[in-house]
């Protein structure tokens, strides 16, 4: 059997970037929590952490931060004094739903002590650290359902293709007056689309490829990377790129002109679904219902709840 004071040295250690800190958050010396550490490891016979600055887990240390997490919520469930509300909820979502409507959803008027302890991954990869057990639920694009877990189809953010209009007649990319929708006027105006500023958020955000490859049959071939929703805005305001930008985020600036669409007329659809595990404390079905709320109210509806990214 598994001492669970050793999964809660461990737990403490990861949520709290070290081991003074967990000492400090356990109330226990720094010499006992690394001692708890060591004895988990000599029963596994195996590292559960990786000693670096913050220490990190080990896949079999992942594994058991997972489980410990799965305790948690059981213990909620049982109605045990305290464990409700003591619960931190580690998730992943993307960037732009947290810029967005996702924050109102956290809100949960029963529950105020709760702790998020939230990361940002880009929508078209998030899934992957809930399946390698580093948090408790997910937001992102996929539907792909893990062992032990469950999906929900929340809606789809719509994103356009936009920039400045002194950025898109700087670099040409409306056709102009007299040139035809076919042959050499598209032909150079699909030219000037590829050799443009691309604004991309991250190396796995496929947008900006997907809305070239689409319109311009090409790759963009001048990129500046921006990790941050909204700087992400705020570049393409200053007119350093243009890029694929959620409606949600950008409706007062396309109201007031400061942003226009590049291609009019072109969306692109981005599904989103909340992964959660199956074992649901009353706490966790809050926060899903609360989402549910949050998303109907926001996203556009998600006819095809299999469906991937949807261009039109």
């Amino acid at each position: 059997m598994i001492d669970y004071r050793l999964l809660q040295a461990l737990s403490a250690v990861l949520d709290q970037g070290g081991f003074e800190r967990a000492a400090q958050y356990l109330f226990l010396t720094q010499s006992a929590v690394s001692q708890r550490i060591r004895q988990l490891e000599a029963q596994l016979g195996q590292p559960v952490l990786v000693r670096s600055t913050p220490p990190r887990a080990t896949v079999v240390g992942l594994r058991l931060y997972n489980h410990m997490q799965q305790v948690q919520q059981l213990e909620a469930e049982l109605g045990l004094s305290g464990a409700s509300e003591a619960m931190t909820i580690r998730m992943t979502v993307n960037a732009d739903s947290l810029a967005t409507w996702l924050p109102s959803a956290l809100v949960l008027p029963e529950h105020t002590s709760l702790r998020f302890n939230i990361s940002v991954d880009d929508q078209t990869v998030g899934l992957r650290q809930m399946k390698q057990g580093e948090v408790m639920a997910c937001l992102c694009a996929s539907a792909e359902r893990l062992n032990g877990a469950a999906v929900v189809a929340l809606g789809k953010m719509r994103y356009r293709a936009v920039a400045t209009p002194d950025f898109i007649a700087r670099h040409g990319l409306r056709l102009r007056e007299g040139e035809v929708a076919q042959g050499k006027g598209r032909t150079t105006h699909s030219e000037r689309l590829a050799q443009a500023p691309c604004l991309v958020f991250n190396r796995d955000d496929p947008l900006q490829h997907w809305f070239l490859a689409e319109v311009a049959n090409a790759e963009p071939r001048r990129i500046h990377l921006c990790p941050s929703s909204e700087g992400f805005v705020q570049s393409a305001l200053a007119g350093l790129g243009y890029g694929m930008m959620p409606e949600l985020q950008i409706h007062q600036h396309l109201s007031a002109g400061r942003l226009i669409d590049i291609e009019p007329g072109y969306v692109l659809d981005t599904p989103l679904y909340w992964h959660h595990w199956q074992t649901e404390s009353q706490v966790m079905v809050a926060l899903r219902q609360s989402i549910v709320q949050e998303a109907d109210r926001h996203l556009y509806p998600l006819l095809d709840p299999t469906a991937g990214g949807i261009r039109s």
